[in-house]
């Protein structure tokens, strides 16, 4: 398990606020115990937060080319066909991952192959599970071809808590199936655009994991 660098200045703001509440607890409460027992179990509680959220645990990556990994840990809120209006313009499936405060928030790449498109969208924090969130909130768009005519675009999509998305990819990169290709900060979803006749391996309310879960599969 390791720390996840998005996560350092969010630390150091951490480790500094306990430091100085503790340290007001004992100077204008110098012989109150109770009162410098909150100012740790506050500065604990704290902490282990930063901790869970910043998470990078280790994973064995589920990589086969006919599957399309799940790029974050979360629950599947949507499965089903949407017209795909920025780059696509047509018919296509359309699985959506949220990730709740307390998920993995690391994003990866659900395929392997060339980046063909990468684009940053500024925009709302709508909740991460309104109907609009996909297309007007704050939010990246990623399309990776794994050969030709085989392509999966996919949204890393900000949410009412979420306020900064960080994405690692450009256009014309070489990418690996289920390596890091972003994060999320403080809970939101992932959406993930396949072709229309993709098999679908995941349900409605399904908990899947990042690079592990197989959401679906490509005919032969």
């Amino acid at each position: 398990m390791k720390f996840h660098r998005e996560g350092y200045a969010s630390l150091a703001i951490v480790i500094v606020f306990s430091a100085v509440i503790i340290g007001l607890a004992r100077y204008f409460f110098p012989e109150t115990v109770w009162a410098h027992y909150v100012a740790y179990a506050l500065s604990a509680v704290l902490l282990i937060t930063i901790l869970q959220f910043f998470r990078e645990p280790s994973i064995a990556i589920n990589k086969n080319e006919n599957f399309v990994l799940s790029p974050a840990d979360g629950k599947v809120v949507v499965i089903e066909e949407v017209e795909e209006s920025e780059y696509f313009k047509d018919r296509r499936i359309q699985v959506s991952v949220f990730m709740s405060p307390v998920n993995v928030h690391v994003n990866r790449n659900p395929i392997g192959g060339l980046v063909k498109y990468a684009k940053y969208h500024p925009g709302l924090y709508l909740v991460a599970w309104h109907p609009k969130s996909s297309t007007e909130n704050e939010r990246t768009t990623i399309v990776i071809e794994q050969k030709p005519k085989v392509e999966v675009l996919f949204r890393q999509i900000a949410g009412a808590l979420a306020r900064r998305i960080v994405f690692y990819v450009k256009e014309g990169d070489k990418v690996g199936q289920g390596e890091e290709m972003g994060f999320i900060k403080f809970g939101s979803r992932v959406d993930v655009f396949l072709p229309i006749g993709t098999k679908i391996n995941v349900e409605l309310n399904q908990v899947v994991k990042g690079g592990i879960t197989v959401l679906a599969e490509f005919n032969g």
